[in-house]
């Protein structure tokens, strides 16, 4: 699961046609903490792969993908049109409103050092489920 998870993330940081230096650290951080080589990660890089359906993950999975794709999306410390339209079809790809995006972004740091409190952030992203 990681695999297609990191898959999406890819998608987002080439959205704006570049994978910025911030965005491809939290790739490898994210792929590296789940057991994949950085080697396995940076070919994923250079050769990303279209997105498998979503819909089969757990509400547990789906809100990590949001929470990760959300904090790539501001890794660069930019957020272009482009990002934020790729993150919305990816929230409705999860079964999400287009809002649950605005939702997160405001509460969803770029430096993933600083964490929101994600038990908080679950709740409120249910009022967008479908």
């Amino acid at each position: 699961m990681i695999k297609q998870q990191l898959k999406v993330l890819i998608q987002v940081a080439i959205s704006d046609n570049m994978i910025a230096e911030k965005e491809s650290r939290l790739i490898h951080s994210i792929g590296q903490a789940n057991g994949l080589e950085s080697a396995e990660i940076e070919e994923m890089l250079k050769n990303p792969q279209p997105i498998e359906s979503l819909e089969a993950l757990s509400e547990e999975d789906k809100f990590e993908y949001l929470y990760n794709v959300v904090q790539l999306m501001k890794a660069d410390g930019q957020v272009f049109k482009s990002e934020i339209e790729f993150c919305e079809g990816i929230a409705e790809n999860l079964g999400y409103k287009k809002g649950v995006i605005a939702e997160l972004s405001s509460r969803i740091y770029s430096d993933p050092s600083i964490t929101a409190d994600r038990d908080s952030l679950k709740k409120k992203v249910q009022k967008y489920l479908q």
